[in-house]
């Protein structure tokens, strides 16, 4: 691997070609390119690389393989059948939100007496609670069933047996030393051998879902209503594996590159909301208008309200009232957009202020007292994409303040938080995620001691930010026909992003041209010498003059096809440009 010069802000990390290239191209009848990329995301064999290329349901892993699924299915099934009550306890995210649809809808549609509940993000936090707990075995529930949650909750579920309840566990959140009380716990880490260890929790809801639907039927081919319901729910699988940011590659893919096939096309009413109210009827849905148009609606319901509304939404059998909710979650989706500019202005402005951005600083923790909880995460993400360090935003507006983290690569903030847990009154997640709370009165020793680790785990060279290029390469390499074939390796996201390749002495064909309302992007065309394609870079408006000024430059980008009055041409969307 190559490493070239680094920018201001960006250090590009080129991949070498690969030596099996030409073989793996060749066994599968690809072009150099689409190997190469299969190369660089860990695909080898043909056999494998076929699975990648030509995903198919039928290369899912058997759901009775899942651990601790089969006696968690039959818990299940003898509480339908006995007509107890049964309560969906999940998350308030989009892959908790998701994972509770998939289970309330089919088991209400095997005859069952399902609920659900969702904790007030704000109000209860994450996770099971006493509190909660007690209301559901009020309720008459007998069967309490989490889903994205639950693995880790050792009191909660010794409280849920003296309330009475039966308690099942599905969950993918990172195992602790202890396993809490439970007739079941559904949980891919209970069995290291088993293939798919970075499933969300839909995905383990799903293969829950399927095993109980497989036991209704007694072993037959499902009924034309459960197998349609199956179908529908690879959709809900797709949005929790998108949404919570899950490895694209092996089970996953397929589940999301199914799902998003049968997205636009699914019977539930509240999926066509969604899709209408987002503006996207009649396109082809793909991972990025799932992670930026349908997953914020859904999750705006948690930030900025309660959870319920989403999963009334993707469980609902009415049109009208679906396109009731979406509606709303759109205009909830709008407002947190206005308070999320706001917090980010001012987290910016306290970085400065507390001299957070010097390069001598590994980490980022800020406090403010009117920072909205259900937001906080998203703004510490984009904070982690300015300043490339991991950022811990915290409400501290009570007694006991609440913090939402968020890591570079390479950096397990889960475990910097459990460093400092002396000083905690809870916390969880995962190595790029975590949530926690902590009395007012320790913010200042828990940046600290933050700090202190970052300081012993991250180098200087971490935290600059790679651009990881697949490949360098001529522009002669990029016709329709070979973008067309890059472009199905899609959907890309975590484990697959679109590939990336940059060509070096480029010289400009065309002037720039700055474009946009304010000006900020830039349109213009680029030679090698062995083809002059047009590029487009967004947010590079200011290159303008520097790009005029130099006779050879660098660029970093991503190809795709521009389709514009009825012609379709290739065009380069720039990730980045040096200088030389």
């Amino acid at each position: 691997m190559s490493l070239a010069a680094r920018t201001q802000n960006k250090e590009w990390v080129i991949k070498d070609r690969h030596a099996k290239c030409e073989e793996l191209a060749r066994s599968l009848s690809v072009s150099d390119l689409v190997a190469q990329i299969l190369l660089n995301r860990g695909i080898e064999d043909a056999q494998t690389g076929s699975t990648f290329l030509s995903p198919k349901l039928n290369q899912l892993i058997e759901p009775e393989k899942m651990p601790g699924v089969c006696q968690a299915a039959q818990i299940i099934k003898e509480a339908t059948k006995a007509d107890k009550k049964i309560t969906i306890y999940g998350d308030y995210d989009v892959d908790g939100i998701t994972s509770t649809s998939i289970l309330l809808h089919l088991i209400n549609l095997l005859g069952g007496k399902a609920d659900f509940y969702i904790p007030h993000r704000i109000d209860e936090g994450y996770g099971l609670n006493s509190e909660a707990i007690k209301s559901i075995a009020d309720s008459g529930t007998s069967l309490l069933v989490t889903v994205d949650c639950g693995i880790s909750a050792i009191e909660s579920a010794k409280f849920a047996k003296a309330c009475g309840l039966e308690l099942i566990i599905t969950d993918h959140h990172q195992i602790g030393s202890e396993l809490p009380e439970a007739a079941a716990i559904v949980h891919s880490g209970l069995d290291s051998e088993y293939p798919n260890q970075n499933g969300c929790g839909a995905m383990v809801a799903f293969k829950l879902a399927w095993t109980l639907a497989n036991e209704f039927n007694h072993g037959r081919k499902l009924s034309d209503e459960l197998r349609q319901f199956m179908l529908n729910a690879t959709s809900l699988t797709a949005m929790g594996t998108v949404a919570d940011v899950m490895d694209l590659r092996g089970e996953n893919r397929i589940i999301t590159n199914y799902g998003l096939k049968t997205l636009s096309k699914s019977e539930l009413c509240g999926i066509q909301a969604l899709i209408e109210t987002a503006g996207l009827t009649d396109q082809n849905l793909d991972s990025f208008h799932i992670g930026f148009r349908l997953a914020p609606l859904l999750n705006a319901a948690g930030r900025m309200g309660h959870a319920r509304l989403a999963v009334e939404l993707l469980t609902s059998q009415s049109r009208i009232r679906s396109l009731q909710i979406a509606e709303y979650l759109k205009q909830q989706n709008d407002q947190r957009r206005k308070i999320e500019r706001q917090i980010f202005k001012e987290a910016c402005e306290k970085v400065t202020q507390q001299g957070l951005n010097h390069p001598d600083k590994k980490s980022i923790v800020l406090a403010g007292e009117n920072w909205h909880i259900g937001v906080i995460g998203i703004v510490a993400s984009k904070l982690v994409d300015k300043y490339f360090k991991p950022v811990i935003m915290i409400n501290s507006g009570k007694e006991i303040a609440q913090g939402s983290a968020r890591s570079i690569h390479g950096f397990d903030i889960h475990s910097a938080i459990k460093s400092c847990s002396k000083l905690l009154e809870g916390f969880g997640g995962h190595k790029m995620a975590a949530g926690m709370t902590l009395k007012v009165e320790n913010l200042s020793k828990f940046a600290e001691e933050i700090e202190k680790y970052a300081d012993g785990h991250i180098a200087q060279k971490d935290i600059v930010e790679k651009l990881h290029i697949d490949l360098e390469a001529k522009l002669d390499m990029f016709n329709i026909a070979a973008v067309q074939q890059l472009n199905n390796l899609s959907p890309f996201g975590q484990g697959n992003p679109k590939p990336v390749f940059a060509t070096r002495g480029l010289r400009l064909a065309s002037a720039p041209k700055r474009v946009g309302a304010k000006g900020d992007h830039l349109q213009l065309a680029v030679t090698d010498n062995t083809n002059t394609i047009r590029c487009i870079g967004f947010s590079m408006g200011k290159l303008e003059k520097k790009l005029l000024e130099k006779d050879f430059f660098s660029a970093a980008y991503q190809p795709d096809i521009n389709h514009f009055n009825g012609n379709s041409t290739v065009q380069l969307k720039l990730s980045d440009i040096q200088f030389d």
